[in-house]
């Protein structure tokens, strides 16, 4: 089979678009970044000529900033744009804001949209290449490939691979892109938490519930504990936040009981002492700042295989 040397689609809207080729060219290629971001001289001149507008309709730190250091670690001219202070607060269309930024003769565009679908939206509408940076409860890509990237990086492969994702599964785009990702190259998934916060369709994906912590993780090589998100909820999920931490939040006593070493994962942001304790994100079997070096390097390859695609 001849090696993939190039992407097979134009744009980065989600894992579900991608094939199992697709993503590993991207590992393999930030394997050659992950090099570059650890020399003395951390800048490579790759996208030198391509301009990139970062989109952001919704709040975000790490994402925001990882994009920003990857575009600039690769060359890339960079415009930062915030709706908060933009002319969308005064009734301006989402296709209306992109166009007018793209008469500045930009490139690519990466965004972060509170509505599911809205990357793929734009991806229809306007002449350039897109990345999705989150859009809604719907899928976080680079996300799950700088998770599924450090699970490769810790294990070495990811076939056959247990992974458990914890908590609050049916608001989050990180665990629909995770589950796509881990599955395309080989890994088991499975979810674990409260039954009102996994979706019912968790099962047409192939995806296995554990209602008892204590039995996924021993079940799992790594477990990935998701935040509750709070802000997506209209609707009350469970009793209380006292009780989620005593049936679904990892501790140390918990993790030290267990009959095997397991990795620790999150995508943060963090709740720490909700669905996770200091002691165990801040462990040696925790890989979590890993997973926030590694997606600098991600992004890097996104970003570079994506430009190699313009015309």
């Amino acid at each position: 089979m001849t090696k993939m040397t190039k992407l097979s689609t134009k744009h980065l809207l989600g894992i579900k678009y991608l094939q199992k080729e697709d993503i590993n060219l991207i590992f393999e290629t930030a394997d050659h970044f992950k090099q570059v971001i650890n020399r003395p001289i951390k800048k490579v001149p790759s996208l030198r000529d391509i301009t990139i507008a970062n989109l952001f309709f919704e709040n975000s730190t790490r994402t925001k900033l990882s994009f920003e250091l990857a575009e600039r670690r690769l060359s890339a001219d960079v415009i930062n744009f915030a709706s908060s202070s933009s002319s969308v607060t005064k009734g301006e269309t989402l296709i209306d804001t992109v166009n007018n930024i793209l008469s500045m003769k930009v490139d690519m565009v990466v965004m972060r949209h509170p509505n599911p679908g809205a990357a793929y939206f734009l991806s229809q509408h306007v002449d350039a290449k897109i990345i999705n940076a989150g859009d809604g409860a719907h899928e976080h890509p680079t996300q799950a490939l700088l998770d599924g990237y450090s699970i490769r990086e810790k294990y070495g492969d990811l076939k056959g691979k247990k992974i458990i994702i914890v908590g609050d599964v049916i608001h989050s785009r990180v665990a629909l892109s995770n589950i796509f990702c881990l599955q395309k190259m080989g890994a088991i998934v499975k979810v674990c938490g409260p039954l009102t916060l996994i979706p019912k369709y968790i099962s047409s994906l192939g995806v296995d519930v554990i209602t008892n912590l204590k039995d996924a993780l021993e079940w799992c090589d790594v477990a990935m504990m998701l935040r509750i998100q709070l802000e997506r909820q209209n609707i009350k999920y469970f009793p209380s936040i006292r009780e989620y931490t005593l049936l679904y939040g990892l501790d140390k006593a918990l993790l030290d009981s267990l009959s095997k070493k397991i990795t620790i994962m999150h995508p943060g942001p963090i709740n720490r002492g909700v669905e996770i304790s200091s002691d165990v994100a801040d462990s040696n079997q925790s890989i979590i700042l890993n997973q926030v070096e590694n997606g600098v390097a991600i992004r890097m390859a996104v970003l570079y295989l994506l430009a190699g695609r313009i015309d």
